[in-house]
Parts: structure tokens; C-alpha cells; sequence
């Protein structure tokens, strides 16, 4: 419901970071070559060697996320997050979902990865296998993106109800889509040569260009809210705004993807069309891709009929920011750190736990996924216990500027709220799935993502029909948290079958309890610090960040203290805290 690159919460989270797996693929493998140097120097660094690389591929996630947190902070002061900014970010999760559908996932999970083989088996270096892909991923998405404008309102109508109440906020949002669904041709073109360089081993160009957009986006809202009259209803927007906004979000888009083709040339390719498809294995690569592609289409369901119940909460209370705006603005703070984090550490013990599955050493398998566990856990825990304890102050000091309020920020903080808790189970069931592509298996991953799908739209049906419209988003945020619970506990039961037994002998529960009993109290306190500073000082931008700040630098001392008076052994690896 969620790093599409251009700055709303677009994609369902665990598409997301399947994407930077794909774009990560080739670096896997490089990092496989310089790692598997002797099992024994291996073993004696298994546990700093995943903690330094993930370091290191953290800091282009780092930069990219905190342009787009600008962008976002940006985005609420010019939209709110009412009505009027729904319309806009329903609008801008389309293209993402369709260019997902379309190609991203099959292009991402099987079709890359046979470009890497073409390379390193083809007599020609796969140039000829290159040309053919490209030339297909063009045709497809060139297809694809004017058959979806084409289709806006239809598409729209999945996402948006249109009653004779909300009919001014529907047909805005099928002009919005209309301006931003060429945005589905160029993530594909992004991609497809993003994943070019990668296997040549050029990783810079695809981790940096993304902040092209956000500094288009930036610009684009700081001048909507600086050049222009800021509406706050649907009804007030005019027709030079929704062109700025379209035309500017699509652009961002544009320049982030041709900004790789000067980059693929000097790096060797040149596009050269060839349409002769057959008997290449492209169809076999495509047909290998079914379980990715329904996992894909699993979650996208689920986003479907999430938007559709959050936007209708929307359309009942235009002014409350209770909706899907607040939603998706929510989900992308409780987001970063699973993305700084796990996501970096998986890309470092992927490949170490593909190899331990592929020469049969299961033991080895296990220890990587509990170490990974226990070391992405120490970070996870208490970040989803901050934003339980502190998300009505982050989502106050963020997003109520502009457009917005502190009172149509504060249903965004009860969201951030009841996603919190939930961080600790996505992490943890995103980590375990590895266990099962490290097998290259794509069926259970698929039976997980029916299985979380199903009970998040049932739970999240339920809060849109027994909660009162302010409440039922907040509701809709539980019920993600409990869907990614109930994952969790399958993915435990179907891997512990698989592995032949538990992960550990039970110091992963030890270690996770040791970090819930320093995180919890870490958090009433850093609570009780920052509703202190707050009563003090009173209301406003200045007194909210001293107060966040007061609850964030005593939670994390807390913590600390507590995790070392615990003995929590992955404290020590912090610079520092030996």
C-alpha cells in the first residue's frame, strides 16, 4: 500500500523491497566472489561480514529515503491530507501497481537473472539476448501504458468509488491519473536498464539517480506551495495546479530513468530493436515467473480493496486527514527503518544462505537466518515501540504544516501507532521467506502472501464496517499489523518443515525477549519524557521537536543501558560498545 521512486506510498511494502532485491542481484553475486574466499575465513567472519556490507548498501538507502521524507513533508504541506491529497496519491499508486503487474515482477525475479547467465554463457556476452529483452520490456510497457490511459476511469473505479457525493473527487483523480500513468513506460525503462549496468557491474548510476526524482518533486512542491494559492477541497483546485502536479510527477520519473542511458552507453550497450523472439527462452524465463507473478498479484488485491475502504473513509470526512493519504504518508515513516535495515541485510546473507541450501549444509542455513534475525531485530524492536509510544509527535512535527493541521495530522499518529508494533513481524516473516527462495522456492512465498492477503481484507473489511469513518483507517493499519502476525506464525511452521527443525536452540526467543524488555520500558519512559516537554512548552513546530526529541534520546539511552545490562550480545558490535 506502500519505494516506488517517485515519492508516494505506492506498492504493497513486500513488492518494494523484492524490487531492490532485483536491482541488488548482480551485487549479490560480486559480493558471493570476494566473501567465499575458504570456509574457515568465512566462518570466523560470519558475524561482522553481513553487519559491514549491509552497512555499506544502507548509505544509498539512507540518502535516497531522507530526500524523499523532504519530498513527503513537502507534499502533505501542499496537499494536506484530506480528500483533496487522496486523489492525488490514488492517482500516483496506479502506475507502480500496473507497471508491477505488468512486467516488474517477472522482470525483476526471472528475467534478470537470465540476463546475468546470457552474459556469462552466450558467445556474444548475451548481446543479443540483451537487445531482445529491452526490445520486448519497450513493446510491453509502450502497450501497457496507453492501454491504461486509456482505461483511467475504469482502472480508477477499482480504487475510488464514484457516487454522485464524490463524483468531483473521482473525476479528479482520473485526471490526475491520466497525467501520471506514462509514469508505468518509464519505471519499466528504469529498470530494464538500471538491471543492464547491474550486470555489468556499474551499481552506481541505479542507487543514486532515484534522488533525481526527488529533487524534481521537491521543486515541484515547494513552487506549488510558494507560487500558488493553496486549495484545501477538491472543489478549489484549478486546472494550472493538477497540470503542475501531473506533468511535474511524471517528469521526476522521466528524468530518473533517461538519466541510466547515457550511463548503458558508456558502459557498452546500444539499443538496437530485434523482434525475433522465438526460441530464445524468453517464453520459458516468463513461464518460470508464474508463482512471482501471482504473489504479486496476491498483494495487489489486497491493496486494492484497502485503498478502496480508506478512500471512502475520505470521501465521508474530506477535512479529517483520516483516510488514505494519512495512511500511505503513515506506512512510509514505519517503513524505514525495515528498509535501512532488513532490507541491506538480507542483500548481504542472501547469497551465503543460497549457497548453504545449495550444497546441503542446512545447519549453516539456519544459523544465517537466526543470525539475521537477532541482529535486525536489535534495531527493529525498539523502532516499532518509538513510533508506538511518540507517533502522534512525529506525525504533528511532519505533517502539520500547510495544508494541514495538527488536528488532521493527528489520525496520521494514531496510524503510525498501530502500525508499530507490526514492524517486528514484517521484518522478521521478510528475513524467514529468504530461508525459502534461498531453496528457489516461489510457491510457498506465494501461499504466504495469499494467506496475509486474505486476512488483512478481512480484517480491514470488518473495521470499514463496524468503525466510525475516523477510526476505521486507524483500524485498517491494526488489522496490517495482525495480517503480518498471522504470516508470521504459517512462515515459522512451513520453514521449521522445511529446515528439518528450529532455527536455534532456542536463543532467538532469548534474544528477542531481551530486547522487548529493554524496548518496553525504553519507550514508557521516552513517552513519559517527551508528554513532559510537551505539557511544558506548549503547542507548535519549535516545542513538538524538542519534545520528540526529549522522547527519542531517552528511549534510545534507555535502551542502550538496558540491552547492556541484559547482555544482548549484538549491542557489542556497535562502534564503541566493546
Amino acid at each position: 500500500m506502500v519505494d516506488g521512486a517517485n515519492g508516494v506510498t505506492q506498492a504493497v511494502p513486500e513488492q518494494r523491497q523484492q524490487q531492490a532485491e532485483g536491482r541488488d542481484a548482480v551485487r549479490r553475486k560480486k559480493a558471493d566472489g570476494r566473501k567465499d574466499r575458504g570456509r574457515k575465513q568465512e566462518d570466523g567472519k560470519a558475524d561482522g561480514g553481513p553487519v559491514r556490507a549491509s552497512l555499506l548498501m544502507a548509505v544509498g538507502t539512507v540518502v535516497s529515503r531522507a530526500t524523499g521524507l523532504i519530498r513527503q513533508v513537502l507534499q502533505a504541506a501542499a496537499l494536506g491530507t484530506g480528500l483533496l491529497a487522496s486523489t492525488y496519491n490514488t492517482a500516483n499508486t496506479v502506475p507502480t501497481s500496473l507497471y508491477t503487474l505488468l512486467i516488474g515482477g517477472a522482470l525483476n525475479a526471472v528475467l534478470v537473472p537470465q540476463l546475468v547467465r546470457a552474459r556469462a554463457t552466450q558467445p556474444d556476452g548475451g548481446r543479443a539476448y540483451e537487445q531482445r529483452l529491452v526490445t520486448l520490456v519497450v513493446c510491453v510497457l509502450a502497450v501497457g501504458t496507453a492501454l491504461a490511459v486509456w482505461a483511467a476511469p475504469q482502472i480508477v473505479g477499482l480504487y475510488m468509488r464514484d457516487t454522485p457525493e464524490s463524483h468531483d473527487a473521482f473525476a479528479l483523480t482520473v485526471t490526475f491519473a491520466r497525467f501520471l500513468l506514462p509514469q508505468v513506460f518509464f519505471y519499466g525503462l528504469f529498470s530494464i536498464y538500471g538491471q543492464l549496468l547491474n550486470a555489468r557491474e556499474k551499481f552506481g548510476a541505479m542507487m543514486w539517480t532515484p534522488v533525481l526524482n526527488n529533487v524534481v518533486l521537491v521543486a515541484m512542491f515547494a513552487a506549488y506551495v510558494g507560487l500558488m494559492t493553496v486549495p484545501d477541497r477538491v472543489e478549489d483546485i484549478t486546472a494550472a495546479q493538477v497540470r503542475l502536479l501531473g506533468i511535474g510527477t511524471t517528469a521526476g520519473i522521466a528524468v530518473q530513468a533517461l538519466a541510466l542511458i547515457p550511463f548503458a552507453r558508456a558502459a557498452g550497450f546500444r539499443f538496437r530493436p530485434r523482434f525475433d523472439w522465438r526460441g530464445t527462452g524468453l517464453g520459458k524465463s516468463a513461464h518460470a515467473a508464474k508463482w512471482t507473478l501471482l504473489f504479486v498479484l496476491a498483494n495487489q488485491v489486497a491493496l486494492t480493496v484497502v485503498t478502496n475502504y480508506a478512500n471512502a473513509a475520505d470521501q465521508e470526512l474530506p477535512q479529517a486527514g483520516a483516510g488514505y493519504s494519512a495512511y500511505t504518508y503513515a506506512q512510509t515513516i514505519w517503513l524505514l527503518p525495515q528498509s535501512i535495515v532488513t532490507v541491506s541485510l538480507v542483500t548481504a546473507l542472501l547469497p551465503r544462505m543460497s549457497r548453504a541450501a545449495a550444497e546441503g549444509r542446512i545447519p549453516d542455513l539456519r544459523a544465517d537466518l537466526a543470525r539475521g534475525l537477532r541482529i535486525s531485530g536489535f534495531v527493529i524492536v525498539p523502532a516499532a515501540l518509538l513510533f508506538l509510544a511518540l507517533g502522534t509527535q512525529i506525525s504533528t512535527l511532519l505533517f502539520a504544516h500547510g495544508a494541514a493541521d495538527a488536528a488532521s495530522a493527528r489520525p496520521l499518529g494514531y496510524m503510525l501507532q498501530a502500525f508499530g508494533l507490526g514492524l517486528i513481524p514484517f521484518s522478521a516473516q521478510y528475513l524467514l521467506l529468504r530461508g525459502f527462495y534461498a531453496f528457489e522456492d516461489t510457491r510457498t512465498p506465494f501461499l504466504m502472501a495469499v494467506w496475509i492477503a486474505v486476512v488483512d481484507i478481512v480484517l480491514a473489511t470488518g473495521c470499514h464496517l463496524l468503525l466510525p469513518a475516523r477510526w476505521a483507517v486507524v483500524g485498517m493499519a491494526g488489522a496490517y499489523t495482525l495480517s503480518y502476525a498471522a504470516g508470521l506464525a504459517l512462515t515459522v511452521l512451513l520453514l521449521r518443515r522445511r529446515l528439518g527443525g528450529r532455527l536455534d536452540d532456542g536463543g532467538l526467543r532469548r534474544t528477542y525477549g531481551k530486547l522487548l524488555c529493554a524496548a518496553v520500558p525504553a519507550a514508557g519512559l521516552g513517552w513519559a519524557a517527551a508528554r513532559t516537554c510537551g505539557t511544558a512548552l506548549g503547542s507548535g513546530t519549535w516545542p513538538t521537536a524538542v519534545a520528540l526529541a526529549a522522547g527519542v534520546v531517552t528511549l534510545a539511552l534507555v535502551y542502550l543501558l538496558l540491552a547492556r545490562f541484559l547482555k544482548v550480545h549484538e549491542l557489542r558490535r556497535l562502534p564503541g560498545m566493546r
